[in-house]
């Protein structure tokens, strides 16, 4: 591509998408209507159509340089997959051409062994298959020295089942479409012809010069720092927040926004965040599978531009101990394909009751499914940063905002008849039904707050795909709808007036969803005494978050749905589990290898040169004078760094037996519990020596790469 520095984002924004602009100009008129329907409906395409497409694609694709093609996907790793394959094609006679046949595009046959399955199937069962999903758009990868076109997909084994997280959430997109318009059909609203989610991720990260980054065993390992003393300046003067950018990162942000543009990807923010080298990127809405799609590839662009800069991106939610961690605020909405968001306060009567009962829809799925909530953004990083003074708590509540909780209370209350007053909705605020979408404060200690005309789930963890989150939000949400059309159809078909049978559930539901709202300090003891008082999920940590995904009535929610059946939920409980269990026992024995190889041999060998340089002033204290205080202090000093020392020893010694305790540990469950529980503790008490000596020991003699340097040497 030619340089687009000097030119309006505009004019080259999706130049690296199969786009409406490309798809005009490289398809025949009745070829891109059929490929058009097939986007907006889900119908298939007929084999000739797919031929088509596959042949104005790489016509496309070639013409921009790209000289192979990939089906890229999203298995259950956290990450996408790819594996390329040439245009290239000899014909009989050995001549070499160009090919990419409909097959081709539809359908792909990677090696799916080695992905996790989560027991699903067995590694000797190696057929899986990448189908090509229309809705996302392709794109050309700039890799190398050249494009390869990459062609958004889902991952199925050979009997069907889902190997990635993208069809899941496709399907909870088709299930929220289904029961948002039935329950607009009962609301008066005909019509829609598909309902949407849409997304907007805001992804926080890190910034480390690659060569510190290169002599931390740990950021290799882990993504995070198992040690690591505080530097005497943190964030508490709360001078970076917003703060100017410091030019090697801009042009790290320009790079990176140029490239996201080419992709077609609406980057629209960046700033610095809270922590020092922190940092951040905010796209615009998009559908919520897009948005999946795009977040991911954010994080991909960001990886290699990082490179090239020098530098070392961070996406682990908690990299340095003490400093504010990283989320990926998930900005959630629903509305129609007409356009209309179903979570914005209107302006008449009418639209502010069809807003309240996608309301109470979301409060009712929110606080009956907390928990499946919080396993949805369950991770090992994601327990270090949930409940910090940072983050939201590991509770799920909802803040809605003074205005809401007013309108709500007063709709409880009874003061409200929607039979009668069908002009103004009279609640003692001025005309309710012009809602400002401002009303409402922000509360940043809130793990799902509504913020105008959509909510922020600000929990996920900066390393997390969306797929998941999103899934769950569209299911237990589908499920919601659907609950609160059965309670008002059945007061209809019971002969109470519909308006009249609205309010009665609305008031109802407000009722029975009240524990889940709360407008305080998440970050307060207050909550976790409303937590126990209001019998809201607190789940500390991972396994105990996932356990949710045992319970009877979550399976059927989810299968009833069609989003993951019994068997695709336990594959995945299963990799969630093997990931956490796995990943701190790489922590435990990095930090293992860090302290034999690293922290004991720095303390001990300062340890002798100050033991020499002590006893050489004892034996000359007599001929020059020195004082016994000056003995006794600088004695002290040696006895404290020795005293330490033995600690960091016996506890390095503890943690090499627990270490080989987890590898017997069998059930895996109980493999989770005894990491969250015996491994992570240990790792804790080992660290706090660690740290402490590292203020001790001449900055000379320890090599590994110090807070103050990662976080304030740019």
């Amino acid at each position: 591509m030619e340089n687009v520095n000097k030119k309006a984002v505009s004019s080259y924004f999706g130049a690296l998408t199969f786009d409406q602009k490309a798809m005009l100009k490289k398809l025949p008129k009745e070829v891109y209507q059929a490929l058009q329907k097939t986007i907006k409906t889900g119908n298939k395409l007929s084999e000739e159509i797919a031929g088509a497409v596959a042949h104005g694609m790489k016509e496309w694709a070639m013409e921009n340089g790209a000289t192979h093609y990939t089906h890229w996907f999203q298995p259950m790793t956290g990450a996408t997959a790819e594996k390329h394959d040439a245009f290239l094609s000899i014909d009989r006679d050995g001549t070499a051409i160009e090919r990419f046949s409909g097959g081709q595009l539809i359908q792909g046959e990677p090696d799916a062994s080695s992905f996790p399955s989560g027991g699903m199937r067995t590694t000797f069962e190696a057929r899986g298959y990448t189908a090509w999903d229309p809705s996302s758009p392709a794109f050309l990868m700039k890799g190398g020295k050249g494009y390869t076109l990459c062609v958004p997909t889902v991952f199925i084994s050979y009997h069907g089942e889902a190997l990635d997280e993208k069809t899941p959430l496709l399907r909870s997109m088709d299930a929220v479409s289904k029961s948002a318009i039935r329950l607009l059909g009962i609301l008066g609203v005909d019509n829609v012809s598909r309902v949407n989610t849409y997304a907007g991720a805001e992804q926080e990260y890190f910034l480390v010069d690659r060569k510190f980054y290169s002599m931390r065993p740990d950021l290799i390992m882990s993504g995070r720092t198992l040690l690591g003393a505080m530097p005497p300046k943190g964030q508490q003067l709360e001078d970076h927040y917003f703060g100017s950018i410091p030019n090697r990162v801009l042009e790290f942000m320009q790079e990176v926004e140029e490239e996201l543009y080419l992709l077609g990807i609406p980057a629209k923010t960046r700033h610095n965040e809270v922590a020092p080298h922190q940092f951040e990127l905010a796209p615009i809405f998009e559908r919520a599978n897009i948005a999946a799609d795009h977040n991911l590839l954010v994080m991909e662009v960001m990886r290699r531009v990082a490179d090239r800069k020098g530098f070392a991106l961070l996406m682990h939610e908690k990299p340095f101990a003490g400093i504010n961690g990283s989320g990926k605020h998930n900005n959630w909405s629903i509305g129609t394909a007409e356009g209309m968001n179903l979570l914005e306060p209107g302006d008449t009567p009418e639209s502010n009751i069809q807003f309240l009962v996608f309301l109470a829809a979301v409060l009712k799925g929110v606080f009956k499914r907390s928990a499946v909530l919080r396993a949805s953004i369950a991770s090992i990083g994601n327990d270090h940063r949930l409940g910090a003074n940072e983050a939201p708590p590991a509770v799920v509540t909802v803040f809605l905002g003074e205005l809401l909780e007013k309108v709500l209370d007063a709709i409880e209350a009874g003061k409200v008849d929607f039979a009668t007053e069908k002009q103004v909705l009279n609640l003692g605020l001025a005309h309710l039904p012009i809602l400002n979408k401002d009303y409402t404060d922000r509360n940043r200690t809130s793990p799902f707050a509504f913020t105008g005309n959509k909510f922020e789930f600000r929990a996920v963890g900066s390393s997390q795909p969306i797929s998941v989150p999103n899934m769950v939000l569209n299911t237990l949400m589908a499920e919601a709808m659907d609950e609160l059309a059965n309670e008002i159809q059945e007061k209809i078909d019971g002969g109470v007036e519909k308006d009249a049978a609205i309010l009665e559930v609305l008031r109802a539901e407000i009722t029975a969803t009240k524990p889940v709202r709360y407008q305080g300090d998440n970050y307060s003891e207050n909550l976790q005494e409303a937590a126990a008082n209001r019998s809201l999920p607190n789940l500390k940590n991972t396994p105990q978050a996932l356990r949710s995904l045992l319970e009877v009535d979550t399976r059927e929610m989810f299968s009833r749905y069609g989003v993951l059946s019994d068997q695709e939920l336990t594959s995945r409980l299963n990799t969630r589990l093997e990931r956490y269990v796995k990943g701190i026992d790489i922590e435990a024995r990095t930090l293992q290898l860090m302290l034999k190889t690293f922290v004991i041999p720095d303390v001990s060998e300062y340890q002798g040169e100050l033991a020499s340089s002590y006893n050489a002033l004892v034996e000359a204290s007599s001929r020059i004078g020195v004082s016994d205080k000056a003995l006794k202090s600088q004695g002290a000093h040696l006895k404290e760094l020795a005293e330490n020392l033995s600690d960091l020893l016996d506890l390095t010694a503890e943690l090499d037996v627990v270490i080989a305790k987890l590898g017997s540990v069998g059930e895996e469950f109980e493999a989770a519990d005894f990491c969250a529980e015996v491994v992570l503790p240990s790792m804790d008490k080992v660290r706090a020596v660690a740290d402490h000596l590292e203020l001790m020991v001449d900055r000379s003699k320890w090599e590994l790469p110090t807070y103050s340097e990662m976080l304030f040497e740019h």
